[in-house]
């Protein structure tokens, strides 16, 4: 069995936002290894974000994010489900990150859910005749068109979207980590996004 020393600790702390107790029970049970030890954390997480997910979060904050000396600005609503974890500042953290992650990515969407079905078949109807064009057999259209469709969501759903200071992570598992850590509901309600001369993109 790998000795686990603090240095190591943090760092898998750091990477996780998991708690001293988790990320040596998480690292014991790797060996050591950190990458493995992430995915089990991650899995914990999931499980308890799952658990949490149907309670009403009520409270939270708006946070605000201005770039380009004022020509892009942004706004965002995340919630929670008490004041006290509102002003912690795990959640104001986050509260910026997911405000700079629209400002860089002008999703147009907060979740795939939210994605509207004219949408999708519009989506749908391009990519087949793409396929046509390309002379693809029909019995693959299928499983092309959905693999087209989940870099379509990981590209435009706020919640798909990989992160930008992490790709190996998402906005998703992002969450779902602070939920982990705060025990929580927590949930990007809103956002609306600003540019000089530019449509803005309401959700």
């Amino acid at each position: 069995m790998a000795t686990i020393d603090m240095q190591t600790v943090k760092t898998l702390r750091e990477r996780t936002g998991a708690g001293v107790l988790d990320c040596k029970k998480a690292l014991v049970a790797c060996d050591g290894n950190i990458d493995k030890a992430i995915d089990v954390l991650r899995e914990k997480g999931l499980a308890k974000a799952i658990s949490k997910s149907s309670r009403e979060a009520g409270d939270g904050m708006v946070f605000t994010y201005i770039h380009a000396g004022g020509k892009l600005g942004v706004l965002v609503e995340l919630n929670c489900e008490t004041d006290f974890v509102a002003k912690t500042e795990d959640f104001q953290g986050l509260g910026k990150e997911i405000a700079i992650q629209v400002a860089a990515t002008d999703p147009s969407f907060i979740r795939l859910e939210d994605v509207p079905a004219d949408v999708v078949e519009h989506e749908k109807d391009l990519y087949r005749v793409q396929l046509e064009a390309e002379k693809k057999p029909e019995q693959v259209w299928e499983k092309i068109i959905e693999g087209k469709l989940g870099a379509y969501y990981k590209e435009n759903c706020l919640i798909q979207q990989p992160y930008i200071r992490d790709e190996s992570k998402t906005i998703d598992e992002l969450i779902k980590a602070m939920i982990a850590k705060t025990g929580e509901n927590i949930v990007v309600a809103r956002f609306a996004r600003f540019k000089i001369g530019g449509k803005p993109t309401v959700c």
